[in-house]
């Protein structure tokens, strides 16, 4: 709800990005840390026992507060702010999403992210008339006060940048929000500056390397009420954007394609599995117009209600439910990814022991976890 939405200190500010930027502590991890300790100060002091606990050897790498300064000081004179997700001026629709970053980088007209907003995806390698369709779509939602919000890749995502620079567009970056990738966008990177916004969970002067892509689309389907593809190859990464954007519960939209065209099989197969079919941008507006933004509220469960655990001997699972707990969880667990449902059934134990243990166990790098509230052995 609304009244839990509010500005962090400057001093609250460095924990969360202190936190984040923690070995082994994602951002499903930082939401747990938060829901049982309340802040990310006294998550930060539990690591190291939790840590410990999961059976880690060496000290977990925290980051400290130096590093945390540094890193808010360079974000300062780019010209960038940083963002937490309680805070009012994040973008609500991303704050919804199980996995949301708990820090973002933004630069230009931050208010933009308050528009109702429709993402606009597709290939690198795009035809001529793929370009062409998306920055006219993306001009005609523009003008009727969407923004359009893409990953300033070349090809599609580029198309719908320019389309909409005049009404506002966002650029989602993998890397840091001051490394233009790829180069040739600079430009544009620069007018998007000027007259939109770009947005990066990564820290100020990340180079962009495979492993971020994925993570970055998930930001671009969170911050949209749907996402429509334009041209994408069965393999393509965009269908990965649409993926997310399904376990988002955010509309899949796609253009139909020439079978004879390998740029077309995927978003033709989206529409056998029942994306929207678009072919206008009428037919964009008519697929959200009965949508409305997903709020903090709807996942308030994680991160703002009272701890599950109060912290401290009272409130914490008992240690010797604990110690029983770690060989049986670490017994049901493999290389091959289950639910955390899953996990609490298969074990017979409370939910709460359940998900303290995997804490742990994942901040001792001993477990990953994965899209859809799964986990696995590491």
């Amino acid at each position: 709800m609304t009244q839990f939405r509010r500005p962090l200190t400057d001093a609250e500010r460095l924990d969360w990005l202190r936190l984040i930027r923690t070995e082994n502590v994602g951002p499903i991890t930082f939401h747990r840390l938060l829901d049982q300790y309340g802040s990310a100060a006294r998550a930060l002091d539990m690591l190291p026992e939790l840590a410990r606990r999961g059976g880690r050897a060496k000290p977990l790498r925290v980051a400290s507060k130096a590093e945390a300064e540094r890193e808010m000081q360079a974000n300062r004179r780019f010209g960038a702010r940083l963002l937490c997700a309680c805070e009012p001026d994040y973008p609500e629709p991303l704050a919804a999403v199980d996995d949301a970053p708990p820090v973002i980088s933004v630069a230009g007209h931050a208010h933009l992210l308050h528009r109702r907003a429709v993402a606009i995806v597709g290939a690198r390698n795009a035809s001529l008339n793929g370009k062409k369709f998306a920055e006219s779509l993306a001009r005609e939602l523009g003008a009727a006060g969407l923004l359009v919000v893409s990953g300033l890749a070349r090809g599609i995502d580029t198309a719908a940048h320019a389309g909409s620079l005049a009404s506002g567009t966002a650029a989602v970056l993998a890397g840091g929000i001051d490394i233009v990738y790829p180069p040739e966008n600079e430009q544009l990177y620069r007018d998007i500056m000027a007259q939109g916004v770009v947005v990066a969970e990564s820290a100020i002067g990340t180079q962009p390397q495979a492993r971020h892509f994925p993570r970055r689309n998930r930001l671009i389907s969170g911050l949209s009420l749907g996402v429509l593809v334009v041209e994408a190859a069965l393999r393509s990464g965009s269908l990965i954007t649409a993926r997310m954007a399904l376990e988002q519960g955010r509309e899949v939209m796609a253009v139909p394609g020439s079978p004879l065209d390998p740029r077309c099989h995927g978003t033709n197969n989206l529409l056998r599995q029942g994306a929207a079919l678009v072919e206008r941008a009428d037919d964009v507006l008519r697929a959200i117009e009965t949508l409305r933004p997903p709020t903090l509220a709807e996942r308030q469960r994680d991160l703002f209600s009272p701890p599950i655990h109060t912290p401290g001997p009272a409130g914490e699972p008992d240690e010797s439910d604990l110690a029983r707990a770690r060989a049986v969880v670490l017994e049901n667990l493999g290389p091959s990814p289950v639910t955390i449902d899953e996990l609490v059934r298969g074990c017979q134990l409370s939910a709460p022991v359940v998900l303290t243990v995997v804490l742990e166990l994942e901040l001792a790098g001993r477990v990953q976890r994965l899209p859809g509230h799964q986990v696995s052995l590491a």
